[in-house]
Parts: C-alpha cells; structure tokens; sequence
C-alpha cells in the first residue's frame, strides 16, 4: 500500500522555541524523500509530526487525502522504524516481524507466513528461528525493516536507520533499502544528516535549516545547482571566491569570470573541488601552488594557493594518478556550469 502525504502551514513550538517554520510540503504516493539537514534543524520534529508523536502547533497532516493532524499513531497509516531497531530479544525473528500482525489479530499461519515472505524480500530467507543477538548489526536493520513492513503501512517513516552502521555496511544497506522501496511501491520519508546517504537512496531530497525547508528537488540538483548558499554548503564541499558583477561576467582576485546574468551587485562565487581541475578549460581559474596533496583513493586532495591572490586557497579533487609536491604550480580551469553564484547577501 501507499499514499500521497500533504503538510501545509506547519508551525511547532517547542515553549519559546519555534522548530517547524511554515512547513509545506507536498509527497506523491511511492517516493522516496529524504529529509536532509544538521541537528537542530527539525527534521525529526517534522518525522514525527508525520506521524502522530507531536501534534503541530498549527498546520494540517493530510495521508491519502485524509486529515490525520490530530490522530494518534496507532490509528495512522503509517510506521516508524528507529534507529535502536527495537527488537524484542527473546523473541524469534519470525515473532519480531509478525508482532503487529499478532497484535492485528492476524491468525498464527498466516502471520507466520507473511514474517517469512518478508524476511525472504530482505534476505533472511531460512533465519526465521533465530533470534536478534544471533545477528549482525545489519541483519537486524533488515529484520526492524521487515516488521515495519509487515502492517503494510501507506507511508514508512525512517529515524535515522543507518546511523548505527560502519561505513562499508551503510552503503551496502542503502542501496538495499532502495531496492525494497521499489518492490513495495511504499512512500518512504527517511531522516538523515548524511549527505552521502541521502544522494544515494532519494527521489527528492528535502534541505532543512533552522526549522525551515531551504531547498528541495532531486539528489543531481540539489548538490549541482543548490538554491541557497546554505543548501550549497551543507551538500558537501565547497570554495568560496568572492566577487561582483560586471554586466556579462563577473570580476574577482581571480580575474574576470564570463558568467553573465548575475547583475551588478556583490555574489559569492562557489564551485565544488571535484569541479576545479588541472590545465586549460572553458574557464581559466590561473596558476595555483600546491600548498599540500593528500591520496584519498579515488582523487588527490589538495590545498592550492592561487597566484592572483595567495591569500585564497582552493580545495580540489585532482585525479589520483600522481601525488603533486608541495611548491608545485599547475593552471587551473572549469567548467562554466560549474559555477554557482549567489547574492553576497545569502
């Protein structure tokens, strides 16, 4: 099952402390959104105004086109999977997954037999008698998975679910929680504050900042050309060159850049390290010196002061070919659409 999600005007306090701000937000039927931002931001204030944990102070909760702003979790068509999983230990994987289906009213095979065809879809086909501290970190985020699919809720809210894991294990459960999400069609609204994880496993990723929705749109554009200076930041790495326009470029220590249509006006410059590479390109960036050079695997970090102003040093992702030495100069280049560029203001 699933459904579409409407939040409108949502507003919540928290005593003097305002932590949703004029939330509207719009979710289609079989998405997967990830809402994305530092804490504090009200991300899992907005997941459980989502579902029945906190009444907002005003605004309206729509699923499925049904006003759910006021009804209690257990009458919502929704499920919450939690970071700590929650699994009972003396319990079978069997019994864990088919627990609310027991407290359904579901009879004992068919409840069995759905837990079973469950854990199957998340990989635990034939570990249905064994019990949670027999299993890995991971195979416990299946099962917790399992069971909050097991009541076929119209939406499945995730806290945070791959917080507990090493870095290995997250990535390979993103890309099956992903999968899962596709063969169920379920509307799945996932918390996050790892960039990496939300880029991987959303439709839409959805910028907070300070109880507000900064930016929202999918993963490409979001980190490509992000709409705030924040949402810009917070999506990874970024270099700052501060500028003005000047009609049809824009002028900065660098020199002069051709990105017309930006005004007059003070802009901050922005390009991510990937971005900036060695010799000539559409967009000469000038000569830099190599202050230090790190291998991470798959790109060469450096730290690079630039000729036309040494002030300003640039981080870039070189390629991993060759470790450059500290002192050593290299032109520097882009591509135009490489570029964001904001108001100075932001």
């Amino acid at each position: 099952m699933t459904a579409p999600v409407l939040l409108t005007g949502i507003d919540h306090w928290f005593g003097p402390f305002h932590a949703l701000k004029d939330i509207a937000l719009q979710i289609e039927a079989g998405e997967y959104i990830t809402l994305l931002g530092p804490s504090g931001c009200g991300k899992t204030t907005l997941l459980s105004v989502l579902g029945g944990f906190i009444d907002p102070s005003r605004g309206q909760v729509l699923i499925g086109g049904r006003d759910m702003t006021h009804v209690a979790p257990a009458r919502r068509p929704t499920t919450t999977m939690f970071q700590d999983y929650a699994l009972f230990p003396h319990m079978s994987l069997r019994d864990n997954v088919g627990f609310g289906l027991r407290m359904g009213g579901m009879a004992r095979r068919a409840r069995h037999a759905r837990a079973e065809a469950l854990l199957d879809l998340v990989g635990l086909a034939g570990a249905a008698s064994r019990r949670p501290h027999e299993m890995s970190g991971g195979q416990r985020q299946r099962v917790a998975l399992a069971r909050a699919l097991a009541v076929e809720p119209d939406v499945l809210l995730l806290d945070e679910p791959l917080g507990a894991l090493d870095l290995k294990l997250r990535r390979a459960m993103q890309d099956e929680l992903k999968a899962i999400q596709r063969k169920v069609g379920t509307t799945f609204v996932h918390v996050t504050h790892d960039q990496e994880e939300a880029l991987a496993i959303a439709d839409r990723i959805v910028v907070m900042n300070a109880g507000r929705i900064e930016d929202q749109g999918p993963p490409m554009r979001i980190y490509r050309q992000p709409a705030t200076l924040f949402a810009a930041d917070f999506m990874g790495e970024m270099n700052h060159i501060p500028g003005c326009g000047a009609g049809s470029g824009i002028d900065t220590p660098l020199g002069s850049l051709a990105l017309g249509g930006h005004g007059t006006g003070p802009v901050n410059v922005c390009i991510r390290p990937e971005a900036i590479r060695p010799g000539d390109g559409p967009v000469p960036l000038g000569p830099a010196r190599v202050k230090t050079a790190a291998f991470f695997g798959t790109h060469i970090r450096a730290h690079l002061s630039m000729d036309a102003d040494p002030d300003r040093v640039l981080i870039a992702h070189l390629p991993p070919g060759r470790l450059p030495g500290e002192g050593e100069t290299m032109m520097l280049s882009a591509d135009a659409d490489a570029f964001c560029v904001f108001a100075a203001e932001d």
